[in-house]
């Protein structure tokens, strides 16, 4: 008896230790998907320092030039165009309308359906009112 009582303790530690490294990769995924979003711009450089601070850049007294940006919104505006001219358009199509790829389009259609400016119905894309 003292065996399977053993037996059944080990069992019993060896999942415990499952469900522990489980609870990490759940809180891991759970943090990234709520941590506060990065700024715009350019990554971070991973590995590399400069040798002189931020505020050493900014006494030098040169201003720096920006290069010329599209509008914010310049392609939730054209999807959202091409849902009032052709309603019920599926991602995939408007990709293709648009000449990009239609990942893109993911992440910017369920903000447009967010914002109340497009609705869903089954695969297409429809103005919303």
């Amino acid at each position: 008896m003292p065996e399977f009582v053993d037996g059944a303790v080990r069992d019993i530690d060896d999942r415990l230790r499952e469900l522990r490294d489980e609870v990490s990769r759940l809180e891991a995924a759970r943090s990234a998907l709520t941590a506060p979003r990065r700024r715009r711009g350019r990554p971070g450089r991973a590995g590399t320092r400069s040798t002189r601070t931020r505020a050493a850049r900014r006494t030098t007294g040169r201003t720096r030039t920006r290069s010329p940006r599209r509008g914010g919104n310049a392609r939730a505006v054209q999807t959202l165009e091409l849902v009032r001219e052709r309603p019920g358009l599926t991602i995939p199509e408007l990709a293709k309308a648009m000449k990009i790829q239609p990942n893109y389009l993911y992440r910017v259609l369920p903000r447009l359906a967010s914002e109340g400016q497009v609705k869903r119905d089954g695969q297409g894309w429809h103005p919303a009112g």
